[in-house]
């Protein structure tokens, strides 16, 4: 009987003890993810979001695009590692979506391309939440894009993968709290933007900021990243994100081969970059997802077309939008 009984009683302890573990390890994610302890740990997690919508009609009187299919994808994943007063995080933000139709003779269509990577490492002041941080970003595309409403859209395309292509490296102050506030700020911040020649040499002003026939700009100025994350019930969770960059190295430039002057206006034309997302969680593994973007940086010019060109302020920054709706399947992990 002893045999029996003294075997069934370690297990059960060990059961109550792994149970235990597990439960203490669960209960110090969820607490690293709102305050900042001494503590050394990874913490990761994030989301995957894939979507379709499809349409088709027939004999459909009131008219309308006969086929159509549009498919995105999303993912967003942080990693961080916490050594003691020590914190090194990592946010990457991919996106990618593509619409086909029967008009277009279902030729794909991009609506959505972006790589964003940002890693920090930060030394913490005290037992305040503030840090002295080191940050780095990038920024660019997966595949070309075009200009839809040309007939031959085609024949040339406006960007591609590394074209244009975004690094930011700064140093400042952070205020963090765990992993969903986070607050840097950095007077000082060096910029370096990427282009091919042939984008460059389209239009008298270049392109993404980058002189005429010129593949690379640098900037150095000021800049600001705020990130925020909040669950909204059992159900949704809502992120945005706000960037900010002055470069004190703004001006007016001149196109050597044409004379054209390129107005950059000064430092306090601040680039802007404004993303939120919004996802709510149908069920286990559905979900709906809204999204907004919105970027305005005075070095990429506004597009002239044939309706608008005697329009003024063409030379200044444009405002873009990215909006995007989703109703698909949804995969988290932590």
């Amino acid at each position: 009987m002893r045999k029996i009984v003294l075997p069934l009683v370690v297990f059960l302890c060990s059961v109550i003890v792994t149970n235990g573990q597990i439960k203490n390890v669960d209960d110090v994610k969820k607490s690293l993810e709102t305050t900042n302890k001494d503590t050394i740990a990874w913490t990761h997690g994030g989301v995957f979001d894939l979507g379709a919508n499809e349409g088709f009609l027939h004999n459909w009187a009131a008219g309308g695009e006969l086929a159509s299919l549009s498919v995105n994808g999303l993912f967003s994943g942080y990693l961080n590692r916490l050594h003691h007063w020590d914190i090194w995080s990592n946010n990457l933000d991919l996106a990618y979506g593509l619409t086909y139709a029967y008009s277009t003779s279902f030729i794909p269509h991009k609506t959505d391309d972006r790589i964003d990577f940002t890693s920090k490492y930060g030394i913490r002041a005290d037992t305040s939440n503030f840090y002295f941080t080191g940050l780095f970003n990038f920024k660019s595309q997966f595949t070309k894009g075009y200009n839809y409403t040309l007939s031959h859209f085609d024949s040339a395309s406006t960007s591609k993968f590394l074209s244009p292509a975004y690094f930011t490296t700064a140093i400042g102050i952070e205020y963090r709290r765990g992993s969903n506030i986070s607050f840097f700020l950095s007077p000082i911040a060096a910029r370096l933007t990427l282009a091919d020649k042939y984008y460059t040499t389209m239009t008298d002003q270049g392109a993404f900021g980058v002189p005429y026939n010129k593949t690379s700009v640098f900037q150095f100025g000021a800049y600001f990243s705020g990130r925020y994350l909040v669950n909204i019930g059992k159900k949704a969770v809502f992120k945005t994100r706000l960037d900010l960059y002055s470069n004190y190295l703004a001006k007016n430039t001149k196109n050597d081969t044409t004379g054209v002057i390129i107005k950059r206006d000064n430092p306090g034309n601040i680039s802007v970059l404004f993303d939120n997302l919004l996802s709510y969680k149908i069920s286990k593994f559905f979900n709906i997802t809204v999204g907004a973007t919105f970027i305005y940086d005075n070095n990429i010019p506004y597009i002239t077309t044939p309706q608008n060109k005697d329009q003024p302020g063409n030379n200044l920054g444009w405002l873009q939008l990215n909006q995007t709706f989703s109703l698909g399947i949804e995969y988290k992990f932590h």
